[in-house]
């Protein structure tokens, strides 16, 4: 089905296309789950309203899992504190190599950016590598809506690349 999706795009696209688009349904966060994060260093700042965690980041939310080298979480609330728990997460910026993993689904990316209000996480960086099983795609930048799932890639400047397993296909 995966294969039938993008075939479909692909033949709808034109051949100097500079982007694609795809579902991405499993890597999603929100604030209504528990998310557990782990890192060498914490430093919160109260003031900021921002926790830093640095060296081995990892957040695990669900099925989905995030790694990096740095993350910057800024969070909301009146009178909010990060150690209470009673805080909403705003935006969440990772850096220093991100990988993402939700099931089949994997990205890989130099920078990452979550927005919780809009629902929008973006990755960006030399080559951004988003993978489903052996389906590969490659860009720069790689847009995805967390409520629909809707994702979209764009080139480094020419075009995306596609690697497409014809054995990842449904048997019917």
């Amino acid at each position: 089905m995966f294969t039938a999706a993008v075939l479909s795009l692909a033949a709808a696209t034109p051949a100097s296309a500079q982007n694609t688009t795809r579902q991405m349904d499993g890597m999603k966060l929100s604030n209504d789950e528990p998310i557990q994060i782990e890192s060498d260093q914490l430093e919160i700042k109260e003031q900021e309203k921002t926790a830093y965690f640095t060296g081995n980041v990892k957040v695990v939310q669900g099925a989905t899992t995030m790694r990096a080298g740095k993350m910057r979480v800024l969070y909301t609330g009146e009178g909010a504190s990060m150690t209470s728990g009673n805080t909403d997460i705003d935006k969440i910026f990772l850096d220093e190599t991100v990988f993402l993993s939700s099931g089949e689904q994997k990205a890989t990316a130099d920078k990452g950016e979550f927005d919780m209000a809009s629902q929008t996480f973006v990755l960006t960086g030399d080559e951004v590598v988003l993978s489903e099983g052996q389906n590969v795609f490659k860009g720069c930048k790689l847009t995805v809506r967390m409520e629909t799932g809707e994702a979209k890639l764009d080139s480094c400047g020419g075009r995306v690349e596609i690697l497409l397993d014809p054995k990842s296909r449904q048997q019917q």
